[in-house]
């Protein structure tokens, strides 16, 4: 994408070589073992510093659970993977009180959502119930359970893979639950020099993908402070007007169904913030939005049956009326 000229100025001030600094050792960690798939990482960073979830989508292979659990080693924190099946029940990942025999009282017994840095491997596999069992917990950080209240720690952060082409066995996910997701991250096909390297590394490695090479590079106390960072860039006024336009012409577009709730504004305006802050600056730029548009969007609106029947893509419908909203300078 051809950069846009801009003056956009920030204020006030702050310092992110330290940030800067964490996600470059971040991303050195991650291509000890993956090849490519650059915009993947950057968008998984940037939903960590925005504090948000993601949603992988990919065919089978693409390394999107390799990713995500690669990153995930990056922080010193809690990790568990969730392994999505059709006879998953909601009390298999929130837990479930127990009682105890000694005691003669009811105990809680923690699910596996109890952690800090959560991978829910093919999230479509589950039914409909199970994967209602993550509306509370992804969008307050908590758990209802027999009337009490348990909140997560943090950081809280859920990353979810699915496979696009196989249908059999699987659920869709409703509006409801793909809304939680800060992005929709599509991973392609490597190119063929990346294949090639794939290949060779993964040969000199011995044929296996040893975990235990990636080494921490950051605490959960780190990734609140640089959370915090990325909640202080700035942003003019213009530009969050701008953000305002972005989802409003998902509203009044005649290609789509269903258009895009306040929540993608929000999403669109973390995202942003987290975008400029890994690219070194303290302030936004119309790039960063534009940047972070179509992951942040593209599963938050709904083309009508006419746009679906043309072989229409929610990319493609993003990519047009962007191409009709002024861009400020």
């Amino acid at each position: 994408m051809e950069e846009i000229q801009q003056n956009f100025t920030p204020a006030p001030p702050h310092d992110l070589e330290a940030l800067r600094a964490a996600v470059a050792r971040v991303k050195e960690e991650v291509r000890k073992i993956i090849v490519g798939q650059d915009n993947m990482i950057d968008l998984l960073i940037t939903a960590i510093l925005s504090n948000g979830h993601v949603l992988i989508e990919g065919v089978p292979g693409v390394a999107k659970t390799l990713s995500a659990k690669i990153i995930a080693r990056c922080i010193s924190a809690d990790f568990s993977r969730i392994q999505f099946t059709p006879d998953l029940m909601p009390s298999d990942i929130l837990g479930t009180n127990i009682f105890n025999f000694k005691s003669s009282e009811f105990e809680f017994r923690r699910g596996p959502i109890f952690s800090n840095i959560i991978l829910i491997d093919e999230i479509n596999r589950a039914p409909a119930k199970t994967q209602a069992a993550l509306f509370e917990v992804m969008e307050e950080r908590q758990v209802t359970i027999d009337s009490t209240t348990h909140l997560m720690s943090e950081p809280f952060i859920v990353f979810s893979t699915q496979n696009p082409i196989e249908h059999e066995g699987t659920y869709r996910l409703p509006e409801a639950q793909l809304d939680r997701f800060i992005y929709k991250i599509e991973v392609g096909y490597p190119t063929l020099e990346q294949e090639v390297k794939i290949l060779t590394d993964f040969q000199e490695r011995g044929g296996v993908n040893d975990l235990k090479k990636i080494s921490p590079v950051l605490t959960a106390a780190e990734l609140k402070k640089y959370q915090g960072e990325v909640r202080k860039v700035y942003i003019e006024p213009k530009l969050v007007e701008f953000i305002a336009r972005i989802i409003a012409k998902t509203r009044d577009n005649p290609d789509l169904y269903v258009g895009a709730s306040p929540r993608a504004s929000i999403a669109l305006l973390n995202a942003s913030k987290a975008m400029a802050a890994i690219r070194g600056r303290n302030f936004v730029t119309p790039d960063d939005i534009i940047y972070a548009s179509k992951p942040v969007l593209r599963h938050r609106i709904v083309l009508t049956p006419e746009k679906e029947m043309e072989g229409s893509s929610a990319n493609q419908v993003i990519e047009n009326f962007m191409k009709n909203i002024e861009i400020p300078r």
